[in-house]
């Protein structure tokens, strides 16, 4: 092959390669281009996802499931400040309040603040006060968080002989209290009345709870409607994430009796009441 062959070739050559850069340059370029228009469909679509994701939190939170901020040291140490618990808010569709139940209600209107709350400064405060509070990250003003003690048709009562509470005459062995508090530190005999509750904490020596209220309107009780839902996990700190079970005390068979026997009184009543009158009647028909 001569020199000029040669020459003849490689200029051949030449525009093949110079093709395969060229295509080359423009997928790098086309490349790039998509991943400019990924970049741009994603922050312009970003605003939309936050706002989805917000509103579905919302709709949860109104719902379903609530987080909470526990402000205060009244539930020790079964919660302690800091702590964030989920409230499940249909439960109370499905079944009655329990006695036992940790459960989360508002106060507004009614008891006064266990913490002090200042109102924002301005408006922009107030919107991430109020997303805050939504979420469980701040307190909310006049949510409170106690243990159901006693539900309606119950009394109870403190103290018996050995200084326990006790519910329809039932002492509760009450494991969960704050170490070295007694279940209560004054005398009290309430009555509930239908549709109400008795709520305590369970550091009864610093618990603002029923017993703090026994001279307000439903003498210290709250009302069922007020009750948001019931606190049944913990979820923060992880270390300390676990469930809120009803304690065992509860479950005490003499206490299950009491309560039935509660709730049988007004048919024995009405039984009692009807038996003379049924007597009388039959009398008044004989002599006719």
């Amino acid at each position: 092959m001569t020199s000029e062959d040669r020459e003849y070739g490689a200029a051949s050559r030449r525009p093949v390669e110079d093709e395969v850069d060229v295509v080359a340059e423009e997928t790098q370029k086309a490349a790039k281009g998509d991943k400019d228009k990924k970049k741009g469909s994603f922050w312009k679509e970003l605003p939309v996802l936050v706002v989805v994701a917000l509103v579905l939190a919302l709709i949860i939170k109104t719902f379903v499931i609530q987080a909470f901020y526990i402000p205060s040291e009244s539930m020790e140490n079964t919660l302690l400040v800091n702590d964030r618990v989920l409230v499940n808010k249909p439960v109370y569709r499905i079944r009655d309040i329990e006695r036992g139940d940790v459960v989360v209600f508002s106060g507004v209107e009614s008891w006064d603040g266990e913490v002090p709350f200042e109102e924002p400064s301005n408006p922009v405060a107030g919107f991430f006060r109020w997303v805050g509070t939504a979420f469980g990250v701040v307190p909310g003003e006049k949510d409170y968080i106690k243990r159901v003690i006693g539900v309606a048709g119950d009394t109870v009562k403190c103290c018996d002989v050995k200084g326990r509470v006790t519910v329809n005459g039932v002492p509760l062995d009450e494991s969960y209290l704050y170490p070295g508090d007694v279940p209560s530190d004054r005398n009290f005999e309430v009555k509930v009345e239908p549709g109400r509750l008795w709520v305590m904490g369970d550091h009864r020596s610093v618990s603002l709870d029923s017993r703090s209220h026994l001279g307000d309107p439903g003498g210290g009780t709250i009302p069922v409607d007020k009750v948001i839902g019931r606190a049944f996990v913990i979820v923060w700190p992880f270390s300390r994430a676990t469930i809120l079970p009803i304690p065992d005390t509860f479950s005490q068979p003499a206490l299950k009796a009491a309560s039935a026997a509660a709730g049988a009184a007004p048919l024995l009543a009405g039984f009692a009441g009807a038996v003379p009158l049924l007597l009388w009647r039959r009398r008044w028909l004989s002599r006719r």
